[in-house]
């Protein structure tokens, strides 16, 4: 099999699809840039109260968290609410390293499957034509327009049938069969030039081949959003109606149950409340532009 490379030009090519030059100046004043400023200063700062609300409660004694009007910063800060958890977890009659590890396994493979079955299945539906195809995609982009609330009952019938009932592949399965993955790597192929695959085939690369070592490199912007958004999903999930056994269920699901209590525990649901959102935020953070790329470059909106 004959080696074969990737040109810097065929690669500039490509990157150039996604940045094209401007062929004129945006004419703006300085007030218009002031005032543009302002108005999204504005909006982030209401959309980021919520979170810096969740941590600051954390933070605040008992005393604090039941003033009215609720103070944005706390006053004198405390760990006592996080200690108070700790404790509540020392006394879980199934050790706390279980509930970690039924997350860390419910959300690893959920995610990795979902990566590789949408991009695999994306493939073609970019770059080849068979019968069918745009029906295919269609039904896809369907599904999109369904609420998690809707299909419920479906897929408790579904997971049922199959016998997959108190199962942690009750929720993998149904997170690896999504199709927002699938359309968002379809669309994102899409834009690949098929001058690339064809040099590639010439050469003597396999479809494999074209796929591992050209296509996932060049979408890397996609299938890292998959990975953010579904690990968020998946981290937060209690396994619903799926899991019954107390042995199986999530991270979620225990800390939950321990913050139910009376109004005594009111800083310990604060703390459980920093802590579900503290990872996912962090994730979205650190990864943001390739998210904002992607969805830019798909056509989501």
């Amino acid at each position: 099999m004959k080696k074969f490379k990737i040109s810097k030009t065929s690669i500039k090519k490509f990157f150039s699809y996604f940045n094209p030059k401007r062929t004129r100046k945006l004419n703006r004043s300085m007030g218009g840039d002031l005032a543009l400023f302002v108005l999204l200063l504005l909006f982030g700062t209401f959309s980021a109260y919520p979170l810096i609300m969740t941590a600051s409660n954390a933070f605040k004694p008992l005393d604090e968290l039941f003033l009215f009007p609720p103070k944005l910063l706390p006053r004198n800060i405390t760990f006592d609410n996080f200690r108070d958890l700790s404790e509540l977890i020392g006394n879980s009659w199934i050790p706390f390293s279980r509930y970690f590890f039924n997350t860390i396994l419910i959300t690893s493979l959920g995610t990795l499957g979902h990566v590789i079955i949408a991009s695999m299945a994306a493939f073609p539906l970019a770059k080849y034509r068979f019968p069918g195809r745009s029906i295919f995609f269609t039904l896809v982009v369907y599904s999109l327009m369904f609420a998690p609330q809707v299909t419920a009952t479906p897929n408790y019938i579904i997971i049922s049938k199959i016998g997959l009932i108190d199962n942690p592949s009750a929720i993998i399965l149904p997170a690896i069969a999504s199709s927002l993955g699938l359309y968002l790597m379809k669309q994102f192929m899409q834009q690949i030039p098929d001058d690339l695959i064809e040099s590639a085939k010439i050469d003597g690369a396999s479809e494999y081949r074209i796929f591992f070592t050209i296509i996932m490199p060049l979408v890397k912007p996609a299938w890292l959003t998959l990975i953010i958004l579904l690990f968020q999903r998946l981290w937060i999930t209690d396994g619903g109606a799926f899991i019954f056994s107390e042995e199986l269920k999530p991270l979620s699901y225990a800390l939950r149950q321990i913050a139910q209590g009376t109004i005594e525990r009111a800083g310990t649901i604060a703390a459980v409340s920093f802590i579900m959102m503290i990872v996912p935020v962090t994730f979205f953070i650190v990864s943001q532009s390739r998210i904002v790329e992607t969805f830019s470059h798909s056509g989501m909106k």
